[in-house]
């Protein structure tokens, strides 16, 4: 075992360490959540991540995207993102898919080659898909709802996605995943009430603020470890 992870394995294990190295951890979304999920993972020791992103850095991801910065704007984010888990860890191994994902794309990916799926994307048609594949292949799946528009970081809770509240996004997720049948979801959601938009002129676009989202990739990583080690 590497000497980084030596503090890790002082908390959990020596054991549980190893069983992160051979875990398998798909990451659909490297925006404000799914960034900090893999950071984190990446430092606990999880030893291969697939990290799912079509999308390049933009001016307007710098308020709160680990992968952004002045530098690495106009880049792929899974190439960032690969840069920059290697530079953590030069022995973790990563699948790289630049794409949107998609219902008519969903067979380029082979959801039961991971042990663990962590969905960080905004769409509902690619959240649904992405936890059906999931439930299909039998591995575990936590997803995460809504973080626009919230200001308060203390108000995440983990649950299945029919104790759910409040949370807009998620009202749309449980009324779909009902009509198909699928149960047993584990989700990130906020209690906090959305917040309106200040600035009128750009309404149809989420706010957003660096320490929300970040905090929910975060949690969202401790879930999955937990769960891997469990």
């Amino acid at each position: 075992m590497k000497r980084q992870f030596d503090r890790t394995a002082n908390l959990i294990g020596t054991e549980a360490v190893h069983r992160l190295q051979q875990a398998k951890v798909l990451v659909f979304g490297l925006g404000g959540v799914g960034g900090h999920v893999c950071e984190a993972l990446a430092r606990c020791g999880v030893g291969h991540l697939g990290i799912v992103d079509k999308d390049v850095v933009d001016e307007t991801n710098l308020n709160r995207q680990i992968i952004a910065t002045h530098s690495t704007i106009g880049q792929q984010k899974t190439s960032v993102m690969r840069e920059r888990l290697l530079a953590i860890n030069p022995d973790l191994q990563i699948d790289e898919y630049p794409m949107f994902f998609l219902p008519e794309n969903q067979k380029e990916i082979d959801f039961t080659k991971y042990d663990y799926i962590v969905d960080a994307v905004d769409t509902v048609t690619a959240k649904l898909c992405i936890i059906q594949c999931s439930k299909e292949a039998n591995v575990p799946v936590i997803s995460s709802m809504g973080t626009g528009n919230k200001l308060d970081p203390t108000a995440f809770e983990v649950t299945d996605i029919a104790k759910t509240s409040v949370c807009p996004l998620a009202k749309v997720m449980r009324k779909e995943l009902k009509n198909r049948g699928i149960t047993g979801v584990k989700v990130l959601y906020s209690k906090e009430e959305p917040m309106a938009n200040r600035d009128a002129a750009d309404s149809r676009t989420p706010a957003s603020i660096a320490f929300v989202p970040s905090v929910a990739g975060l949690i969202i990583a401790g879930e999955v470890v937990k769960d891997l080690i469990r």
